[in-house]
């Protein structure tokens, strides 16, 4: 019922759309969207689900409940995700950028109120999905936007300063995270991650234009999702975006694995996480910031050759440090800031040229690399910590195994051009 109500408003949207598009198409696509609006639709669902990482020990004894459980608010988060943006890709191409990013936000924002005031574990997982699903409207139009504005040829450079934006949310969430636990406890984060979302909310209402193209609206929508058959078609797109997949779920492993080993292991709490946590995100910041100055110049395919390849080192220090050192937080930390400037390196290319490699449907494509990164990402994240249960040294060798799967892929990927 509410999804029909859901599309029923969506077509309503549409409608108006169709209205007034002679009089605001030509301004509309003269209007550039603010680079500060694209960076906070693009962190809003990252910073969510990042300040929640440090205080997942403290809710599994908040809610008397195992660890498993509760990383399934993180895991449950990346597949909500992944499917929101799989969903939102053809609706976005079909209904229009801004309906679907309006009530995506409000869903968001509906999510991080849930959660602060959640008692039982059901509801605080529930949250995650509400804050997921309606998140991913910003990751994926973000994205999607500076595709419609600026096209392939600037995308990469632009999509490399996006990512520096992902990248300094992430270094900030879960030192903030860690420290409001600390400080005003851990429903915090969810009023945080509400106020943001709100102000993103706020700002697209006043300044995000219409930048899908004048026919994205022609056909119905079931044609709309029958576009992913023509974006799978595309032998270069599934292999870049399976190269940035597998960069991305060593990311997501750390994510899952990293609070819980400070806090058994090393005797941490959130703060502890968080400050060392700075390093791994840093090493992406700068990673999408070197990428932003010279992929234009390197091209996409050695950037991912690049960084894959320092991704594959950071790995392999790591596992070098765990057999010759005792454990600790050096020992985990720095050799992941290392993967970390990789994945930044790989990531804004990796995107770049999947989703360019397609014709039409910008938005439809954006969202199947979504789909792809945060599904196989989120399983092989709440799996590998079974594996770190039987060897600590299991966290760097299935690093490894992914960043190699990731530099066949970029290699195969660079075949069908």
């Amino acid at each position: 019922m509410y999804s029909v109500n859901l599309l029923s408003i969506l077509q309503i949207t549409q409608q108006y759309r169709s209205i007034m598009s002679t009089s605001t198409s030509r301004s509309d696509t003269q209007i550039k969207t603010p680079v500060a609006l694209l960076a906070g639709m693009a962190i809003a669902s990252p910073v969510a689900l990042n300040l929640y990482a440090p205080v997942m020990p403290v809710l599994t004894e908040q809610f008397n409940t195992s660890s498993f459980t509760i990383q399934l608010g993180f895991t449950f988060y990346l597949l909500t995700l992944a499917i929101g943006q799989l969903i939102s890709g053809p609706l976005a191409d079909r209904y229009g950028r801004r309906p679907v990013l309006f009530w995506g936000f409000l869903l968001h924002i509906l999510g991080g109120l849930l959660g602060a005031f959640a008692f039982e574990v059901w509801q605080l997982l529930f949250a995650r999905i509400l804050q997921a699903a309606g998140g991913c409207t910003g990751m994926l139009l973000a994205r999607s936007i500076i595709l419609d504005q600026h096209g392939k040829d600037k995308a990469a450079g632009m999509l490399g300063y996006i990512t520096m934006g992902i990248a300094s949310a992430q270094a900030l969430a879960p030192t903030l995270g860690g420290y409001l636990n600390l400080a005003a406890g851990w429903q915090s984060v969810f009023w945080v991650s509400m106020a943001l979302g709100t102000l993103v909310w706020l700002g697209a209402l006043f300044t995000l234009p219409e930048t899908a193209s004048a026919n994205a609206n022609s056909g119905t929508l079931l044609q709309s999702f029958a576009r992913y058959r023509t974006v799978l078609s595309s032998r270069n797109y599934i292999f870049c975006a399976l190269s940035a997949t597998m960069i991305a779920s060593g990311f997501f492993i750390f994510m899952t694995s990293a609070p819980f080993l400070v806090a058994e292991q090393l005797h941490g709490n959130s703060a502890d996480y968080g400050n060392w946590f700075l390093l791994v995100a840093g090493g992406f910041w700068f990673g999408s910031l070197t990428a932003g100055r010279i992929s234009a110049r390197v091209g996409t395919r050695q950037m991912m050759f690049l960084g894959n390849g320092l991704s594959a080192g950071g790995a392999v220090l790591m596992l070098v440090l765990f057999l010759l050192m005792p454990f600790s937080f050096l020992a985990l930390f720095v050799p992941m800031s290392l993967y970390t400037y990789g994945r930044g390196l790989s990531q804004p290319s990796a995107q770049a040229a999947a989703i360019s490699s397609t014709t039409g449907a910008v938005a439809t494509a954006t969202g199947m690399l979504g789909f792809f990164q945060l599904t196989l990402g989120s399983l092989v994240a709440q799996l590998t910590p079974l594996l770190i249960d039987f060897s600590i040294n299991m966290l760097p060798v299935v690093l490894i195994c992914l960043a190699i799967l990731a530099l066949l892929f970029a290699l195969k990927g660079s075949k069908g051009e």
